[in-house]
């Protein structure tokens, strides 16, 4: 539903696997052999349901139509992969499991999502660098105690610096996408430019729950018309939901309201 969170998946096997299928690589000619495999199956399974849709009551046709909306989805991301199969792809084997670094699990599905952009078997995602009220803990840099206990801080100075250490990791990770694409080239330039990033957070001050304030980045969108390297500072009280719904309108699908928006923000474009 509108209001209904897509499921979060960190398994970078499941994303790979989604993404190109259980042939265990990027290689073209694997791809290939998968898109016909998983063609045929399609195409006996649509055949079989058919003849069965004939024989069913009402409320069976009902689940019948649901899975029938599955199996075309399925076959809508199999044409997809065929536009797409013959773009050069570096040769990535299927992960093996989940790393149990922090760092290099962030990275590992950073790495799939810029090969998904390559692709263009999707150009919309979200990442979750830590997830709401997380416990993990950062030795790795220094910081032994957990994420959200940490995060109500009660302006005490040594909580407030181990948090901010924890802020500038997560951004690190998140600098490694960035890096990536802007080393991509696409059309006349790169694909950063043609991609646009919100970076970001729902609360401004942990310690209270604080919401408004909001550090928000948008990265890249050169393309688009966005005008980077600086700083802007909307008034107060000016809803997030303002620049979803600006980001949207550079993305070329405007709506006339989103949350609690109440119109587009300017002074974003060139």
């Amino acid at each position: 539903t509108p209001t209904t969170p897509l499921p979060v998946e960190n398994d970078p096997r499941a994303v790979f696997e989604r993404l190109f299928g259980a042939s265990g690589t990027t290689d073209p000619e694997a791809r290939q052999a998968r898109m016909r495999r998983d063609r045929s199956l399609l195409d006996a399974v649509n055949g079989e349901l058919k003849y069965l849709g004939l024989s069913l009551g009402p409320g069976d046709r009902v689940k019948l139509d649901e899975y029938l909306e599955a199996v075309r989805d399925a076959e809508r991301r199999i044409q997809l992969a065929e536009r797409q199969s013959a773009t050069e792809l570096p040769v990535v084997d299927r992960p093996i499991g989940t790393p149990s670094d922090y760092a290099e699990h962030a990275t590992l599905l950073m790495d799939l999502l810029a090969l998904a952009y390559q692709t263009d078997m999707t150009r919309i995602s979200t990442f979750m660098l830590a997830r709401e009220v997380s416990s993990r803990a950062y030795p790795e840099i220094g910081v032994s105690d957990s994420h959200h206990p940490l995060s109500h801080h009660q302006d005490r100075p040594i909580n407030l610096q181990r948090l901010g250490l924890v802020n500038e990791y997560h951004f690190r990770q998140f600098a490694h996408l960035v890096k990536r694409l802007a080393e991509t080239p696409e059309g006349d330039g790169t694909m950063l430019d043609s991609t646009l990033f919100l970076y970001g957070t729902g609360i401004s001050d942990s310690n209270t729950h604080f919401h408004e304030d909001l550090p928000i980045a948008l990265i890249g969108g050169k393309t688009a018309g966005v005008s980077g390297g600086r700083y802007v500072r909307y008034p107060e009280g000016t809803p997030l939901a303002n620049l979803h719904m600006t980001v949207l309108e550079m993305l070329g699908t405007p709506v006339e309201s989103f949350g609690a928006g109440t119109g587009s923000l300017k002074r974003l474009w060139v």
